[in-house]
Order: structure tokens, then C-alpha cells, then sequence
């Protein structure tokens, strides 16, 4: 989303959106639209990625997935689930793309947004309300691809996630 793929910003886009659509039948657009929206306000109330009404986990969580759930999104995966249940046994598509995706997307959240923008906001957060969490690099690896260096993204988001660690 922050073009880092390519110089080329047509190129980055459609990488983005084939990612978007390949992995959940997202909107590129809309995660573009909601993810800049979250640089510009993050961790107040314009924040798409930020409940201001509950920092409990799951009531967060839900908020988080219906602002970027879409219809055509659950219509695109319902289409491709069936599809794919005439090539492969059902139990493999919800091992191998259901439950993984669905996974994927709560690592996401809880290591790339939740622990990086929870309250309580302490003035080593600010401008962004955004922390690093404190593990080491390979735990930053494993836990969400280096978001957790997530002072360091809103610090520098046109710096590539796999080199967050060099900001620090």
C-alpha cells in the first residue's frame, strides 16, 4: 500500500490488489483508502483501524473486520469455496486456505494493530500512538512480518516492511 514494490506506482497497485484479491477477495481500494486514513489519524477517532469505544480485544477485532469486510468480498469467497469443492475434498479448503486466511488475518490484527496501538498512549508513542513492541528480531519476523516495528512504519511507511528493523 505504500508502493514499495516497484517505482513504478500503476505496477504496485496491481501487485496490491491481485495480493488483496488472491488472499480473502479484498478490496484493494478500500484497504488503500482505510489504511492512509489510519496514517493520518492514528490511534483517534478517524482511525479506521482504531476502536475508541473498547480496547477490549474482540469488540475491537470485530469493529476492525466490519470496516474492511465487504459483500462482494463474502460473495467473491463463497463463488471461489465452490469452485475449489469441485477439485479438492471440502476439509482441504478450510485446512489450507479457510482457517489459514482467517488466521492470517487475526495475526494481522492483533500483532500489526492491536499491541502496536492500544491504550494507554505514552508520550514515546507520539505523534503516531504507535509502539515497537519489545521482542527480539526474529520474534518481530515470525509474529507479523516485521509490523511489529510499527513506530518505525508510521515513522517511515515508504520504507519496506523487511527493513523496519534498520530504523530502529
Amino acid at each position: 500500500m505504500h508502493r514499495t514494490v516497484s517505482k513504478n506506482r500503476k505496477l504496485n497497485d496491481w501487485i496490491g490488489r491481485i495480493a488483496a484479491f488472491l488472499f480473502a477477495g479484498m478490496s484493494y481500494d478500500r484497504l488503500i483508502k482505510n489504511h492512509f486514513l489510519h496514517h493520518k489519524h492514528p490511534g483517534e477517532e478517524k482511525d479506521p483501524d482504531f476502536n475508541t469505544s473498547s480496547q477490549n480485544f474482540f469488540v475491537w477485532w470485530l469493529s476492525f473486520l466490519y470496516r474492511y469486510t465487504t459483500i462482494t468480498q463474502i460473495i467473491v469467497m463463497a463463488v471461489a469455496f465452490n469452485l475449489l469443492k469441485i477439485w479438492f475434498e471440502e476439509i482441504s479448503i478450510w485446512m489450507f486456505w479457510v482457517v489459514p486466511a482467517f488466521l492470517g488475518t487475526f495475526q494481522l490484527f492483533y500483532f500489526g494493530t492491536y499491541l502496536p496501538h492500544r491504550k494507554p498512549h505514552t508520550d514515546e508513542m507520539l505523534p503516531h500512538n504507535a509502539r515497537t513492541l519489545k521482542k527480539n528480531h526474529l520474534i518481530a519476523m515470525l509474529t507479523c512480518y516485521f509490523f511489529g516495528y510499527h513506530h518505525e512504519h508510521h515513522e517511515s511507511p515508504q520504507t519496506p516492511w523487511w527493513k523496519l528493523y534498520q530504523l530502529k
